[in-house]
């Protein structure tokens, strides 16, 4: 007998299976990287792609080029609106030119719109991008989840226009970070900034000051975001401890920025001032110019956050005030009296039992209580009339006939619109024969004709119908001295009997 070894197997026996490691591949961590590379993947993809062009495209960098239109589209956002399109493609071709100067012009804002295009993903039902990855359970089980998100979005403007409006993703993409604390990051960028100034480094402190610039729009569009949630929902966002929380800490935040960016700027203009190198005085200026945006943007978040408050309150209102949204009524007559009459009683009686159980609201009982019991037992009876009161005799006024046309036109317009089903015909044709036969005939047809441009299908199915009029624009313009528009092609179309009965019996089953 085989002696077992120190770790308890014998030296036949199969190893034990392999568990995941622990530490990173069961950590939150790692999904976030996987994320981070999954935004970065439409990126990729477009230098990927561009060999399936039809052009010499090969000497493009296109993930250079999606990076540019990214940063043109977040430093363009406001809090109501954002890049316009066209713009944005314009910005691009002094880039694109530099990097293919020989090819057409043409060239080079077809690549533009093709780069933006692929960014909002236009080709796709959502507009979005997915990724797949996997994460570790508790238990050692692995995953699969999906990760749905967007880089550039078309977004409706007050006034109805469309802008682009990068979104979170996009932004981490640019800065090279993922899921950051807005709050955080902004105050370890401006930290960082005023620690570069300090030491002169000004190339360093620009890429800090854009870095902190974004943060700003993010925090911006998170409560553009939450205002938006508001004015469709009320239900939908937390005004109760969550957002109040969120405005007050952006405000605190808000006026520490100021403070600092403030300061900020008086280093970087004593750096301008003092700097005897063109190149760091234009590195100045152009912090400079970076910081006040910053100022800028945090100037109208706070005024943003203070009309916070009041919308909420204001959406409050209307949201429970408005009216209800408008419901489907049932159709009595097609789903419920017509598939009943052919019925026994007794079929019919059951299915009209069931509907009308069901169909009335329910009838709350009266509160009983002593006292109500006591009054209306103590109560003597109303003594009534043998046949009721005495009804007041009605005024009955004739309704004065407004219609245009008589009945007997009606008729006739009803004669000549009962096409053979096989055999349809023009409009033109139609108000010509009317005419001959009365002068106000013609209008009518062409109410008809008009009407059975769309046709009630459901409803002259579920009512039994067994023809019904169309008409269809075939695009030939109609030639008529009183009429205009399209010369419709009117006929008459039969509908499926078998098809309307076994609905019938499948609504009373």
């Amino acid at each position: 007998m085989t002696a077992p070894s120190p770790t308890g197997s014998t030296p036949h026996s199969p190893p034990p299976p392999a568990r995941p490691a622990p530490g990173p591949a069961a950590d939150e961590g790692l999904a976030r990287r996987l994320r981070a590379l999954a935004c970065t993947a439409p990126l990729h993809d477009l230098d990927v792609r561009k060999a399936n062009l039809a052009g010499e495209y090969a000497r493009y960098a296109m993930a250079e080029v999606a990076l540019a239109a990214i940063d043109l589209v977040t430093l363009s956002m406001d809090f109501d609106t954002g890049a316009d399109q066209e713009q944005v493609i314009a910005r691009l071709l002094p880039r694109i030119a530099a990097q293919a100067p020989t090819r057409p012009a043409v060239e080079h804002r077809r690549v533009a719109r093709w780069v933006v295009d692929n960014l909002i993903n236009v080709g796709s039902v959502d507009r979005g991008f997915r990724a797949v990855y996997g994460t570790f359970g508790p238990g050692g089980e692995y995953t699969r989840r999906d990760y749905d998100f967007k880089l550039i979005e078309e977004v409706q403007g007050p006034g109805g226009e469309v802008y682009l409006r990068t979104t979170d993703e996009a932004v981490n993409v640019l800065v090279g970070a993922l899921d950051t604390d807005v709050t955080s990051a902004q105050i370890a960028a401006e930290v960082k900034l005023e620690v570069l100034i300090n030491r002169g480094r000004l190339a360093d402190a620009q890429l800090a000051a854009e870095q902190a610039r974004y943060r700003t729009v993010q925090y911006a569009e998170t409560l553009r975001r939450t205002l938006e949630t508001t004015r469709r929902d009320v239900r939908a966002v937390d005004w109760l401890q969550t957002i109040p929380d969120l405005i007050n800490e952006a405000l605190e935040h808000i006026a520490d920025r100021y403070r600092h960016e403030n300061a900020i700027l008086t280093h970087i203009r004593h750096a301008r001032d003092e700097a005897v190198d063109p190149e760091h005085k234009l590195r100045a200026a152009e912090l400079v110019d970076i910081v006040r945006d910053c100022i800028r943007r945090h100037t109208q978040l706070q005024s943003r956050l203070l009309e916070a408050g009041p919308l909420f309150r204001a959406e409050q209102d209307r949201q429970a005030f408005a009216t209800p949204a408008a419901r489907v009524d049932t159709d009595l007559y097609g789903q419920l009296l017509a598939p009943l009459l052919p019925l026994p009683l007794g079929d019919a009686a059951r299915i009209t039992d069931a509907f009308f159980a069901r169909g009335t609201g329910p009838r709350p009982p009266g509160a009983v209580r002593l006292a109500d019991l006591t009054e209306w037992l103590f109560t003597p009876p109303v003594p009534r009339e043998h046949l009721g009161v005495e009804l007041p005799e009605p005024e009955l006024v004739a309704t004065p006939d407004d219609s245009r046309f008589s009945e007997a036109q009606l008729s006739e317009a009803t004669r000549l619109l009962r096409l053979p089903p096989d055999a349809p015909r023009r409009l033109s044709g139609l108000l010509a024969e009317a005419r001959a036969i009365d002068g106000e005939l013609p209008h009518l047809i062409a109410l008809l004709a008009a009407h059975a441009a769309s046709p009630p299908v459901g409803t002259a199915y579920r009512q039994g119908e067994r023809r019904l009029l169309f008409a269809v624009d075939d695009g030939t313009p109609l030639d008529d001295p009183h009429f205009g528009g399209a010369d419709l092609i009117v006929g008459t179309a039969l509908l499926d009997a078998a098809g309307m009965a076994a609905a019938r019996t499948e609504n009373t089953a």
